[in-house]
């Protein structure tokens, strides 16, 4: 059972013996505020820097057009509709803080709706405002926004692996759909849910009974009541015969007043929002789930953006190519650069880069080195910790992936990705199963969801599990996002092997 959640405070029991009352943690409220004036630094700095690129220093600048306001005034309109923006998009609400990129999307969509209403707004007044005004304030305000958010989360990741900032959460349901849910709330804790307790079908009651190590504290008729005596914040429901759509009707309306959410789970994984469409008939909520499509202008622009960046990274980084390729040749002979053939999008053949960081023949010596270990059987991700084949040098490329650099001309020649699921020999693919085949179905990358979740510490089953997610629900801005969190994971080493 997981450990106490700092900010749960039984006290004594209340109106009933059998329920404790507990206090949610209260700092909720601090840590909005911290975001707000994170947020408004980040905007007035965006908006006096866009000033001063159009200040010409003969006094006030003038916006051009027939409606010209000064340019003081205009940065101060940003400056506040920008605000007002991010909390009306409900940016910095508590159920999306440092869950997955919801909170990153929100801000970036938010944003550029912004600046595209600017353009319109400015187009019907007939505002020529400066496009380097523009072209300043936007970007500039948006990457101190983000990086002000990212701080906070890292900061609320570290509270929540100390047991503070957890949402209190009452789970209705069948035991065994309510231990699955249990599970997947409390496997990590920086979800932010602890499950205090569990209701089941009245008839179904066990007294003193535990879920996934969670008390039963009473039946579905008393699930509103219970919710509010031991502090919940949130009441999820998982798929019950004895559930029907009038029973939730019911206890959203017992649920009204008093704070506490109303969550209902589907029987449905890793199906992200760009494919989910929620549609009512007939007064019945109806949720469309879109075929993953894995061609279209989307993924054009996902390979335009990739060959952009993968030209720029490279040409930033050739004196480090350079020198990495240096080493590896003087400190051990053979080749700098190692060749493998890998299979990429659709079981397509290619050759992939890295730089070698094994002794010229390792591939031969493998039997020897699995049976030094003990190892009978190699899964499709197995990688041989202490390999005695890897050279002084190649520990270090490994261990900040930097052996992995090379694959930025395989990006280039379009057989990669920059992000995408990490790409594998012919004997490991030849064990897919059908959910691992979707891998196949987008191209490998230099990078992916996977390799920043874990890389090397997680289990087969849930990097499958990951890549798959990525493949069918990926967007542009969480390439953005696993772009931003690689260079992280690679400078701090973690999980590599």
């Amino acid at each position: 059972m997981r450990a106490p959640v700092v900010g749960f405070v039984p006290q004594q029991f209340a109106r009933s013996a059998d329920l404790p009352t507990v206090v949610t943690n209260p700092r909720w409220r601090d840590l909005a505020i911290r975001l707000w004036a994170t947020d408004a630094a980040a905007v007035m700095v965006a908006v006096a820097v866009a000033y001063l690129v159009r200040f010409d220093g003969s006094g006030l600048a003038i916006v051009s057009g027939e409606f010209a306001p000064s340019y003081l005034s205009v940065s101060a309109t940003l400056a506040v509709a920008w605000l007002a923006a991010l909390a009306v998009g409900r940016t910095r609400d508590r159920r999306v803080l440092g869950a997955g990129a919801a909170e990153f999307s929100r801000v970036f969509n938010v944003t550029w709706r912004l600046f595209a209403a600017v353009a319109v707004v400015a187009y019907l007044l007939r505002m020529e405002i400066g496009r380097g005004y523009l072209g300043f304030a936007a970007p500039l305000g948006l990457g101190l926004i983000l990086a002000g958010r990212a701080f906070w989360r890292r900061w609320l990741h570290a509270n929540r692996d100390a047991g503070g900032f957890q949402s209190g959460i009452l789970v209705i349901g069948h035991r065994d759909k309510a231990a699955g849910l249990i599970g997947e709330l409390h496997k990590n804790a920086r979800v932010g849910f602890t499950v205090l307790g569990v209701c089941v079908p009245t008839g179904e009651i066990v007294e003193g009974e535990l879920i996934g190590g969670v008390p039963v504290l009473g039946g579905m008729d008393r699930a509103a009541e219970i919710a509010e005596r031991v502090g919940a914040s949130a009441v999820a429901v998982t798929g019950a015969d004895a559930i029907t759509a009038d029973t939730v009707r019911q206890l959203g309306w017992d649920l009204e007043g008093k704070g506490i959410d109303l969550a209902l789970t589907l029987s449905l994984v890793d199906v992200a929002g760009p494919r989910v469409l929620m549609q009512p008939v007939s007064g019945l909520p109806l949720m469309y789930v879109d075929e993953a499509r894995f061609t279209g202008g989307k993924y054009i622009a996902k390979s335009v953006f990739d060959w952009v960046m993968a030209a720029l990274i490279t040409a930033v980084l050739l004196p480090v190519l350079a020198i990495i390729a240096i080493l590896v040749r003087v400190t051990s002979s053979g080749p700098a650069l190692y060749r493998q053939e890998r299979i990429g999008k659709d079981g397509r053949r290619f050759r992939i880069f890295k730089f070698r960081t094994m002794a010229v023949g390792a591939d031969k010596r493998l039997a020897e080195v699995l049976a030094d270990q003990g190892i009978e059987f190699v899964g499709m991700f197995y990688k041989p910790t202490n390999d005695p084949r890897v050279t002084r040098v190649g520990r270090v490329l490994r261990k900040y992936s930097l052996d992995e650099l090379p694959q930025l001309f395989n990006v280039l020649a379009g057989d990669m990705a920059l992000v995408g699921p990490r790409p594998q020999i012919d004997a490991e693919v030849a064990q897919y199963d059908r959910t691992a085949h979707r891998r196949l179905r987008v191209k490998p990358g230099l990078t992916g969801l996977w390799q920043v979740s874990g890389r090397s510490s997680l289990t087969p089953e849930d990097g499958i599990r990951l890549d798959v997610n990525y493949v069918e629900n990926w967007t542009l801005f969480g390439d953005l996002v696993i772009l931003a969190r690689t260079l992280r994971v690679v400078t701090r080493g973690v999980g590599a092997r």
